[in-house]
């Protein structure tokens, strides 16, 4: 991923570098994650999240977008209390790219002399995201995804296999642009990320002999599967639930953002119109 990242940073500027209607900069914010461990609590244990925008200019009523972000996502049964007693905890960091496409609610082009200088816009696209779910035990912490936790890759679970740490989200929200000169816009989005897996947090289904699962997957493995408070260390929780396989887990990103125009376009304008107002159909550089 980290690669891939570096491939896109250089598709930005060796593209943009000839581009008349590209704008580049950076987003700072907050993650945060929604699924079994936090299912209805927005903005719940919120992290720090950054990364990169470059959005091309295809008229100003809409615009194709590429992101590059970067954040942590992290829950706790203890802190969410939806089930303290599983007593469950996690982190993840999640490497995310994204292709949007934009639509103003207003013709705007940062740095244009037109009637409006703002313009709340909507999005929508597709990412490629990584993610690697972690959990803390006796002050150091573990990844979860190779120790089968729900008895992945056992042999007295054959149809659990173990997931994958690359996936693809869909990306949707809304956000807010003002063109702060003629050369930088500064704005705030608010993205989510439905995704098609329900281990962001490692959690989906239902607890498994911890016997069996010490014997193939490590005891440790047994151990961070189940951490239910009444669990004596005899008490196994076999077949009940442990997550809810049903609904599968969502990230966000929200942060404000500042960009730089690359190149200024200008207008053409209608001369039947005393008052020379923009029509927004083409650009003229």
């Amino acid at each position: 991923m980290k690669q891939t990242l570096l491939l896109l940073f250089a598709f930005i500027i060796t593209f943009t570098s000839n581009a008349q209607r590209s704008e580049a900069g950076l987003l700072l914010g907050c993650s945060f994650y929604m699924g079994d461990i936090n299912p209805n609590i927005p903005f719940a244990m919120s992290k720090p999240a950054g990364g990169i925008i470059y959005r091309y200019n295809i008229n100003p009523r809409w615009a194709f977008k590429i992101n590059g972000f970067y954040g942590t996502i992290t829950s706790d049964d203890a802190v969410i209390k939806h089930n303290e007693i599983r007593n469950l905890n996690f982190r993840s960091p999640v490497t995310d790219l994204s292709a949007q496409i934009e639509l103003n609610f207003f013709p705007y082009v940062t740095g244009e002399n037109t009637k409006m200088n703002f313009s709340p816009y909507m999005f929508a696209g597709i990412a490629i995201f990584h993610f690697n779910p972690q959990a803390k035990y006796d002050g150091k912490y573990y990844d979860l995804q190779p120790l089968g936790t729900e008895g992945q890759g056992t042999s007295f679970m054959p149809d659990r296999n173990k997931y994958s740490l690359t996936d693809i989200a869909i990306p949707f929200g809304l956000g807010l642009k003002y063109s702060l000169s003629n050369s930088f816009c500064i704005g705030a989005e608010w993205s989510m990320r439905k995704t098609f897996t329900d281990y962001l947090d490692d959690v989906s289904t239902t607890y498994v002999d911890p016997i069996k699962l010490s014997a193939e997957n490590t005891p440790l493995a047994a151990i961070l599967a189940d951490r239910s408070i009444n669990n004596n260390g005899e008490t196994s929780h076999e077949g009940l639930q442990r997550g809810n396989s049903k609904n599968d887990d969502w990230y966000s990103f929200f942060g404000v953002f500042i960009t730089y125009s690359l190149k200024k376009p200008g207008w053409k304008h209608c001369d039947a119109y005393k008052n020379k107002t923009p029509i927004y159909r083409e650009y003229k550089y």
